[in-house]
């Protein structure tokens, strides 16, 4: 089996036996799939603390809405939505006390973003993972913060901007062209500083995207992948969930996420971003143990 190992702050996380499970935050009033029900500090807070309790190994936190057509907001709303909510989490989550998580004994703080100044804030209240849907193309200062505070990073692919992404997505062949954006942001990465193993790669599933551009790419995983890095995906209550499974009912996406978290295991990814947690934290547990035979 492949080594894969991720470096975030002073820890190294092995993926190469367990995956991990990424827990959405969204301190939002305006997200795609929870419509504004944690937007206030203290229901963020509760919320991310019930996640670390079924087994999170990250709770990713964000407060600029990336759903199709989403306006942004200033870097002071920003600021002002998630450092609260990012304090009081370090403060209260023991990362000793959920058997939920004893698989790998680790909890970390994401934080969602592509601004420079709200990651520089969100690593001061205690993030150490930079989850950046513009894949550092969006601050010019980004990678270069991320190196020297010695945080996780994540590189994801988008086409446009959220604003403009689902407007008639275009590719001549999706997965060699989202493998190079990689391969070219790994080598600037590095000119920045950043240490390779603290990189971690996410396709962007639905950023600029069709339903056949996602299945393309959830399809050819290891296609993706850059010098072992670790892969993210996100696919959790997304639209093409529901025309896949022939429902247009929000709640009818969590069997497909929960099986999607399984099969994709075994074609090669290492993290999950979820909603759901605890049923995906069982999907993960699951795959795992197979894969280890």
């Amino acid at each position: 089996m492949v080594e894969r190992l991720w470096k975030i702050a002073d820890r190294v996380v092995d993926l190469s036996r367990r995956g991990m499970i990424m827990g959405v935050l969204n301190v939002t009033p305006d997200s795609f799939s929870d419509g504004g029900e944690f937007f206030s500090v203290e229901k963020a807070v509760e919320r991310g603390l019930r996640m670390a309790a079924e087994g999170a190994h990250i709770v990713d936190v964000g407060g600029e809405s990336t759903r199709p057509g989403a306006e942004p907001v200033s870097i002071d709303e920003e600021l002002r939505r998630v450092i609260p909510v990012i304090e009081k989490l370090r403060d209260k989550v023991d990362i000793h006390s959920t058997p939920l998580r004893a698989a790998q004994d680790k909890f970390f703080i994401s934080i969602d973003t592509s601004k420079c100044e709200v990651a520089a804030a969100a690593l001061d209240a205690g993030a150490s993972i930079v989850n950046d849907v513009t894949g550092g193309r969006g601050d010019r200062d980004m990678m270069s913060l991320v190196a020297k505070r010695n945080a996780g990073f994540i590189i994801m692919h988008m086409q446009g901007d959220p604003r403009t992404m689902q407007n008639e997505p275009r590719y001549v062949d999706v997965v060699s062209e989202v493998a190079v954006f990689f391969r070219q942001q790994y080598e600037r990465a590095l000119d920045c500083g950043l240490d390779p193993m603290a990189m971690a790669f996410d396709p962007g599933i639905g950023f600029g995207k069709t339903p056949a551009h996602n299945l393309a790419l959830l399809g050819n995983m290891e296609r993706l992948r850059v010098h072992d890095r670790p892969l993210v995906v996100g696919v959790s209550r997304k639209s093409f969930l529901g025309k896949l499974a022939g429902s247009a009912e929000m709640g009818d996406r969590l069997a497909p996420t929960v099986a999607f978290t399984s099969l994709l295991r075994a074609r090669g990814a290492d993290i999950f971003r979820v909603h759901d947690v605890k049923e995906n934290v069982e999907a993960l547990r699951v795959a795992d143990a197979i894969l280890e035979q």
